[in-house]
């Protein structure tokens, strides 16, 4: 059996370790884990409670449509209900838009340090992908307009970037649209949206009505503390999102997760309570940094990139020894790891054993 020339050499994704598994491997009591930018203070208690409201109803499938939850997101955001999409997390709505339009030989353009499952997807349909390099960890918006050619049919745009975290600002997202040809798609990935405090920060859903050409995804994995449940939605217009519905598998989303949306949505106070103690804990974690004599860049999620100025992944074993589980390997940064903000305590305990872990491992000669 031969399967795509394409997906041979294809790396699998790498999640964050499991904690059961760190603790298991290295029989350690208290392990936690600050890779994978999960919400630390878990999710709402409305959506808990429209979990267990719910569990009765298991043996019956899903609205394939999600009707109820379309029309309370949608109403939430002021657009029409014909304008969302829901996928088995966002992640899912970027594999449905690259099976939707790219095809072999296309190009897509990307930052070349930014949420790799946009170029897997692509290398899968044996699509081309474009990678500009960031600037100071920031999307250089004009070297990716310039990089459009006539075979580029979509634009990625992750914004705050995973990793780095830095942000394009509303203005600088405007001039780049101005400058994308109308037939080609910018997908502006808003998976930690919600985080976000910057003034500057794009009002992209208003931006839809003047760019056609404009698809926004969001997530509920993150500050809305879903992760487990796998549920995010992308939003453009009509015709583009009719488009993407015909390769969506039917009952994509399930029932567990479309009621734990509804409910999560109706607590805006939660929300709003994450979203200001993630930002105490960044002003805290980059307060200790500079303590520390490291850099980082701006963080405007619920993580900080910060260079350790030793290989990465040597600072990562020996954080895992003392159990705490981060996230290195980033090929253009060697020396960086990515740490999720955490609760109050979960973050003096990171910067204790970073401390520690810095003593341990010698800086790159």
């Amino acid at each position: 059996m031969k399967p795509k020339t394409q997906i041979v050499n294809l790396p699998v994704y790498q999640p964050g370790k499991p904690i059961e598994e760190v603790k298991k491997e290295l029989g350690l009591e208290q392990v936690i884990k600050l890779a994978s930018n999960e919400n630390p203070y878990g999710s709402s208690p409305r959506a808990l409670e429209a979990i267990t409201a719910e569990l009765g109803s298991v043996s019956m499938y899903p609205d394939g449509s999600a009707v109820d939850l379309t029309v309370q997101l949608a109403g939430m955001l002021g657009i029409e209900r014909n304008q969302v999409i829901f996928g088995c997390g966002s992640d899912e709505i970027i594999a449905l838009i690259i099976r939707a339009y790219l095809q072999p030989g296309d190009e897509t353009i990307m930052a070349d340090q930014t949420f790799s499952v946009y170029k897997t997807n692509a290398d899968i349909e044996g699509a081309i992908s474009i990678e500009v390099p960031l600037v100071n960890g920031t999307h250089d918006l004009p070297a990716m307009a310039d990089a459009i050619t006539d075979k580029t049919k979509i634009v990625w745009v992750c914004n705050p970037n995973n990793p780095t975290g830095t942000l394009v600002s509303e203005q600088e997202l405007v001039s780049f649209m101005n400058s994308v040809p109308a037939h080609v798609m910018v997908v502006l990935d808003e998976a930690y949206y919600e985080y976000v405090t910057d003034a500057s920060y794009p009002n992209s859903i208003s931006m839809l009505k003047t760019y056609p050409n404009l698809v926004v995804l969001r997530t509920f994995s993150k500050i809305y503390g879903l992760a487990a449940l796998r549920i995010g939605y992308g939003i453009a217009q009509a015709d583009v999102i009719s488009l993407i519905n015909r390769v969506r598998e039917p009952f994509n989303t399930g029932r567990l997760a479309q009621v734990a949306a509804k409910a999560a949505l109706g607590d805006q106070e939660f929300v709003a309570k994450c979203r200001q103690l993630n930002a105490e804990g960044i002003q805290y974690l980059q307060t200790e940094f500079d303590r520390l004599g490291l850099s980082y860049f701006p963080a405007h999620g619920n993580f900080i990139m910060v260079d350790v100025n030793r290989p990465g992944k040597e600072v990562f074993q020996s954080l895992l020894l003392q159990g705490v589980i981060v996230r290195p390997g980033f090929n253009l940064y060697p020396n960086y790891i990515r740490v999720t903000v955490g609760s109050v305590d979960q973050n003096k305990f990171f910067i204790a054993s970073l401390e520690q872990a810095l003593r341990e491992v010698s800086t790159p000669v």
